[in-house]
């Protein structure tokens, strides 16, 4: 009993999934954010371009 509680406190193979599962939810947390913040940007952007064209169409039909 004593050699199986010994072996069982050695054993780290289960404290190195649990790191590298913490690892790969940060990583995903920060790739998360990023495409948030990146895909508020490219909206306000196609909305300024679409903004722009529907401008210069209107400018055009007036002449």
């Amino acid at each position: 009993m004593k050699t199986l509680f010994a072996r069982f406190m050695k054993d780290e193979s289960g404290a190195t999934a649990i790191e590298y599962g913490l690892i790969a939810a940060l990583i995903s947390v920060a790739i998360i954010g990023g495409a948030t913040t990146l895909g508020g940007s490219l909206n306000t952007q196609f909305e300024n371009i679409s903004s722009f064209l529907s401008q210069e169409k209107a400018a055009g039909t007036e002449q």
